[in-house]
């Protein structure tokens, strides 16, 4: 390429060196609607066609010699002048866009423009053609293609009423209006499906908001405030009828009439300017959610007819994703309030440990899951911990959990081991899978398999002796922590889970110092944040190495400390401290296998009684322990032992080396036995038995006056 003169303005339209392959002729510009310039080397306008005359609202002589600066607005000249200078140094077209007016007072709009060089035969750059085709039409429905795909993909991430509501604010402010609000019925944040609104004033509950301006500084009412509009506001006359109202001016009566009838919002629209509202109806299923009001106070164009056609599917998307979130959102309280239900609100009196608990909710799209936990008063004074977890989420999971925990306290109040509770509790979780139909549906509309899985462990104290006993179904181990401090895990025998069968489970026992720490929880508590089992448990140890001032302030400290905000799964956390009797709460007498021995069995009794200040039970405690001892003697096999425990109530126990259980029958009325356990069982509030190595123990508790506890 030679060197460009760059004095050289010869217009490609003279005779004179003319170029007549690349000449644009006097008819041609003539007939051209297209705005159409051509620059020399020095920049400068040497023809323009009609087009541009049109569109420029210069003539042609008023351009010739011009520059491009004198004619466009500056910051669309910069970036044709560029584009020139490109083309003639490069000899090769350029081709970009540029939007705004082309002169005050036109419509602002989206150009695509063309440099092309003009070449001599030699291939000497001597002349630039610039072309320019009004794409404002395209542009703006590409836009408006990539809005609405934005909203697809961005509003309704979450199944959260609110989040959705201001996921649509935030995807509308800056590309369609200025400052956006979502105001919803207040039913939709429980979950409830609102009524038509009735006429009148209407209360609607802010949900989301977003403006151009740093820190929404139009917003009459906060996000979660209840926004309260006259009843002749454009919103209300929206929610009321379903249909969306454009106002392009604040001239237009209904606005006139609201900002009459709301003093302090036409505050804020005077302040700051506002121009023009669009009142767009979310609307899912023919019922109107709530509102969104459009408004533009910093672009001067007032919304369209086309503006109100795309606000309205944004209306309609967002609407679809806040009636999801709601639906959810019943769901979710459902099932929250039956797991609630289902889990124990408060523990029954017992001395054995001192118990705090906390439980969290999932907060998935899959719902609730089935952890619970339980504290079991056991006979002798000893007490069960259990903690278990339901494989799944949702209102089964929620369901399954509350018959197991059922089930679990049941087979405790018959005194199994806890190796045996475990057994018959998968032989249950067995046959509850064999009744569910799980061939019609086999996995849930989540995805979630419902095969019927099931963890639970199960912990035995005996505040007497300070023991622990403890069998495991798949579950995480406990951790005890020593007065002194120490942490570690206890090595439970693991066994498979629930439902699996045909496995055995094993127990393990040890023994425990008054003020230890007993620990049980489920997985979602080590998996928290780290999502790793063995970082979890090794922060769990390192937590409760921690002394805390109480078990309670444990709780909150291990919750906080290794749960995110928003748990993916459920937790149960079950801490117990463990208490031990003293040797004046407990009496014992090996007694031989002679009915004269009841006698001094109720002497024994009444001085033990009259020790412990209990004058005021002695007299049903002699009753019902002869009658047990009588039992013992007559039915039972030597070694025969009586014991009495001072707790939140008198036990009474009798052990003898029979494992045969009576039976209360009712007695006829010429039989001459069998209605001793009949007696026991009217004067004790609670009787039974309980089967171990040795044999069985039959034992009653009669409760004691107030204050003698």
């Amino acid at each position: 390429m030679g060197e460009i003169d760059m004095h050289d303005a010869t217009p490609l339209g003279n005779s004179s060196g003319a170029l007549p392959d690349q000449v644009m002729t006097e008819e041609a510009f003539a007939q051209c609607h297209l705005p159409l310039m051509v620059y020399d080397s020095r920049l400068r306008a040497v023809r323009a066609s009609v087009g541009a005359v049109r569109e420029l609202g210069l003539s042609e002589e008023q351009m010739r010699g011009r520059r491009v600066t004198d004619i466009l607005p500056p910051h669309i000249c910069r970036t044709v002048e560029d584009g020139m200078r490109r083309a003639f140094t490069t000899g090769e077209p350029e081709q970009f866009h540029v939007r705004g007016r082309p002169r005050p007072g036109a419509p602002e709009g989206v150009w695509a423009v063309t440099v092309s060089p003009l070449k001599t035969p030699a291939g000497q750059v001597r002349q630039v053609e610039v072309a320019a085709l009004d794409v404002t039409e395209q542009h703006l429905a590409r836009e408006r293609l990539a809005l609405l795909n934005d909203v697809s993909t961005q509003v309704g991430s979450t199944l959260d009423v609110m989040c959705t509501a201001q996921e649509m604010a935030d995807v509308a402010v800056g590309r369609l209006a200025d400052f956006v609000t979502v105001d919803l019925r207040d039913s939709l944040f429980r979950g409830v499906e609102p009524r038509p609104a009735a006429p009148g004033t209407v209360a609607l509950r802010r949900a989301g908001q977003q403006s151009v301006l740093p820190g929404v500084p139009e917003a009459v009412a906060r996000p979660g405030d209840v926004d309260y509009y006259p009843q002749s506001a454009p919103p209300v006359r929206c929610v009321t009828t379903g249909r969306s109202s454009l106002h392009r001016t604040m001239n237009d009566q209904d606005i006139r009439d609201w900002q009459k009838a709301d003093p302090e919002r036409s505050q804020v629209v005077q302040g700051f300017g506002i121009h023009s509202v669009m009142v767009i109806p979310l609307r899912a299923r023919g019922i109107t959610l709530g509102v969104a009001v459009f408004v533009r106070h910093r672009r001067p164009d007032p919304f369209e007819e086309d503006d109100l056609l795309l606000a309205e599917e944004i209306g309609a998307r967002a609407a679809v994703a806040v009636d999801n979130a709601r639906r959810y959102t019943l769901e979710r309280t459902t099932a929250l309030a039956l797991q609630r239900s289902l889990l124990p609100s408060r523990f029954a009196a017992q001395d054995a440990v001192e118990v705090a608990y906390r439980y969290l909710p999932a907060r998935t799209r899959a719902g609730l899951g089935g952890d619970w936990f339980d504290v079991i008063p056991l006979s002798g004074a000893r007490v069960a911990l259990v903690v278990g977890d339901v494989v799944g989420h949702g209102l089964r999971a929620s369901a399954t959990m509350g018959r197991l925990r059922t089930a679990v306290r049941t087979l405790a109040d018959v005194d199994l081991p806890t190796d045996e509770l475990l057994v018959h509790l998968d032989d249950l979780v067995t046959h509850l899978a064999a009744e569910e139909d799980t061939h019609q549906d086999p996995v849930s509309d989540l995805g979630i398999s419902t095969d019927l899985i099931a963890t639970c462990l199960y912990v035995v104290y005996d505040p007497v002796a300070r023991r622990c006993t403890a069998a495991t179904a798949g579950h995480p181990p406990p951790v005890v922590v020593t007065p002194e401090g120490m942490a570690d895990f206890v090595d439970v025998p693991s066994g498979p889970p629930l439902g699996v069968g045909g496995l055995p489970f094993e127990t393990v026992e040890w023994e425990l110092s008054p003020g230890s720490l007993l620990a049980l929880y489920t997985d979602g508590l080590i998996q928290g944040t780290v999502q790793d089992l063995d970082k979890g448990l090794t922060a769990l140890r390192e937590r409760l190495e921690q002394p805390g001032p109480s078990i309670e302030a444990t709780c909150d400290n291990l919750i906080q400390s290794l749960l995110p905000a928003q748990p993916q799964d459920d937790v149960a956390l079950l801490l117990a401290r463990t208490r031990a009797l003293d040797a004046d709460q407990v009496a014992t007498w090996e007694l031989p296998s002679d009915p004269a021995v009841v006698a001094h069995a109720r002497a024994e009794i009444l001085a033990r009684l009259t020790q412990w200040r209990l004058d005021d039970v002695a007299f049903t405690a002699e009753l019902v322990a002869s009658e047990l001892v009588t039992n013992a003697i007559r039915y039972g096999r030597p070694p025969i032992r009586l014991r009495l425990i001072r707790d939140t109530a008198l036990l009474c126990e009798v052990s003898d080396g029979n494992s045969t259980a009576p039976h209360l029958r009712r007695a006829r009325t010429f039989d001459e036995g069998g209605r001793g356990l009949l007696l026991v069982a009217q004067l004790a509030e609670r009787w039974g038995t309980r089967h171990h190595a040795e044999g069985k123990t039959i034992w009653a508790e009669i409760g004691l006056p107030d204050g003698r506890e």
